[in-house]
């Protein structure tokens, strides 16, 4: 019988929710079908203007193909036309792109175009392709790095200024992609990463025989290889290369992720800044949020 699930563990519900679950299963999530008919191709800018709330900045839907997956998201950029530094935004365990609309706002607003985007089968409501059986934290790892390479050639785009943004597992799919892209990422930005991930679901099943082919955890069906493919993973001997600035922001109260996986982080990186919000959990309160939000453009603009 399966052990009940720590209340530590890694993947964030009450911030990567936000305005996204639901009962339904992703398996029933209609195929999403590309903005344009023909195939996308990297750096092609292939979006659609959906909202222009006013004139300074435009939201748009980007959904970005590679190979057979596509990926749904929606840029936001100043509405001037010329060339920006950009971030991209992951959400984390059963989230979606809606998580980060004001921080993309926020952003598009003060120069920068920001792109937060759906991981394939990372949510009951993602409309990216895939299925959330088949999702692991290196799958969406390679979201985020095809992400990545569409944005890069985006003509709106220095790429000499792109950050990356994730908040608790997508902190830590955050951390596994910029091990790849060190040298053309200018910057990292994680909202307390789930680094821990790996270490809890040690901790549950004792034994790889305890671990079922699905699993239902937190409102997500997960596939037997979520678990497996971490089985033999440690974070920490896998992460701490990327030697450009890291900013960390965690709340002292996590109770999902605690502070320590931080602290350790901070340990291992060359040029990591923690920053510790006093009362905050997983997922911040609205002042909480802002603190970090109005950090994170201090951080990119100090770069």
């Amino acid at each position: 019988m399966i052990k009940k699930i720590l209340i530590g563990m890694a993947m964030a519900t009450f911030f990567l929710m936000t305005g996204c679950s639901d009962s339904a299963s992703t398996e029933d999530i209609t195929e999403n079908k590309s903005v344009e008919s023909g195939e996308n191709t990297t750096g092609k800018e292939n979006y659609m203007e959906i909202e222009n709330k006013d004139e300074k900045t435009v939201e748009e839907e980007l959904i970005i193909k590679d190979g057979n997956k596509e990926i749904y998201g929606k840029i936001y950029k100043p509405a001037q036309e010329g060339v920006y530094p950009a971030i991209i935004l992951c959400h984390g365990y059963n989230g979606c792109n809606t998580d980060f609309v004001k921080e993309c706002r926020y952003y598009a607003e003060n120069g920068y175009v920001a792109y937060a985007f759906d991981f394939c089968g990372g949510s009951v409501k993602s409309k990216s392709s895939g299925k959330s059986t088949e999702m692991t934290i290196f799958t969406e790892k390679e979201d985020l790095i095809s992400v990545f390479n569409y944005i890069k050639d985006l003509s709106i785009v220095d790429k000499e200024s792109i950050y990356l943004f994730g908040g608790s597992q997508g902190g830590m799919v955050t951390a596994l992609a910029g091990e790849e892209l060190k040298s053309e990422v200018k910057a990292m930005i994680l909202y307390y990463p789930a680094l821990n991930i790996p270490d809890d679901w040690r901790k549950n099943f004792k034994t790889v025989e305890e671990i079922p082919e699905t699993y239902d955890f937190w409102g997500l069906k997960l596939g037997k290889n979520f678990f497996t493919s971490i089985r033999d993973f440690y974070t920490f001997e896998n992460i701490g290369s990327f030697d450009k600035n890291v900013l960390v922001i965690h709340g002292d109260k996590d109770a999902i992720v605690s502070l320590s996986y931080s602290e350790q982080a901070k340990s291992i990186y060359k040029n990591l800044e923690l920053v510790v919000l006093p009362g905050e959990g997983h997922g911040f309160t609205p002042n909480g949020g802002n603190t970090a939000m109005k950090k994170v453009l201090e951080f990119m603009k100090a770069q």
